[in-house]
């Protein structure tokens, strides 16, 4: 099973490159946020035609927006409203094969890192406090539980390209590195991504528009990611971030990540 997420940026505007991406990598499963459509206006046709029959949405106009795109049939799983907002930044489906997969866009948290003076910093923090709590109390060693998004945190020193200067920028303070901590610590998750490219080694999964010329400055933050639960350990088989993809056309600043599992009991 071949898993992709990726904050698209607006899915409208940016439907060729998915084409483009799927047409190459051929995901069994696209997890997108950020979309900023409606429900209603959503381009489902597009994605049919690309060969997925299973669809789950959640949007809203402008702003925001999850979805899941499957080849492989689905249920809904349990979600909920976080901070008592339907800002649609979570859905969650059920494999038949039992594996739960969740797709979260985290609130980004605005620009000032203190809760006092920027009510989006303290909005993240109480979203992350309440992912934390709300998977502890589902915890269980035989959950097959999928977490991907964009988490809007780079947590590890290593996941953003200077650690000193981006101390106090949000998505790498210590205050958000310690929540996200908290949240891999609520069902023992395992980072996929850097299971396959362990630390010291440099990852990235954004970088901005400032930049003129991406690759060169390379001031890169990882804040996609791809969580599992340990009893899906075993099924890990690769996983690769579609850089390419950073390159194209008016493209989003997020790169898309693959991961890849071998599950014996798909079908």
């Amino acid at each position: 099973m071949r898993l992709a997420t990726w904050n698209i940026n607006s899915v409208r505007a940016r439907l060729d490159h998915v084409e483009q991406f799927v047409t190459h990598h051929q995901p069994d499963i696209l997890c997108l946020q950020e979309t900023k459509v409606t429900d209603h206006d959503f381009p489902l046709k597009a994605f049919t035609k690309l060969g997925y029959e299973h669809s789950l949405i959640a949007g809203q106009k402008s702003y925001n927006g999850v979805a899941i795109f499957s080849k492989l049939p689905f249920a809904p799983a349990e979600t909920r409203l976080w901070c008592g907002r339907d800002d649609k930044r979570h859905i969650a489906i059920t494999l038949e094969n039992g594996v739960e997969l969740h797709n979260f866009y985290v609130p980004a948290g605005g620009d000032i890192p203190d809760i006092t003076l920027n009510d989006k910093f303290a909005h993240k923090l109480d979203f992350m406090t309440e992912m934390s709590d709300w998977f502890a109390a589902r915890r269980s060693d035989n959950n097959r539980i999928i977490l991907v998004g964009d988490l809007n945190v780079a947590p590890f020193e290593t996941d953003v390209w200077n650690h000193k200067q981006l101390l106090k920028v949000v998505s790498h303070t210590p205050i958000e590195v310690e929540h996200m901590a908290r949240i891999y610590a609520s069902h023992d998750w395992i980072d996929a991504m850097r299971h396959f490219v362990p630390e010291p080694e440099p990852l990235y999964s954004w970088w901005s528009y400032r930049a003129k010329d991406w690759r060169a400055s390379n001031r890169g933050r990882r804040l996609d990611h791809v969580w599992i639960t340990p009893a899906l350990k075993p099924h890990l088989k690769a996983m690769q971030i579609s850089t390419e993809a950073r390159d194209w056309e008016k493209p989003s600043d997020h790169a898309p990540v693959i991961v890849d599992f071998e599950f014996a009991d798909l079908k």
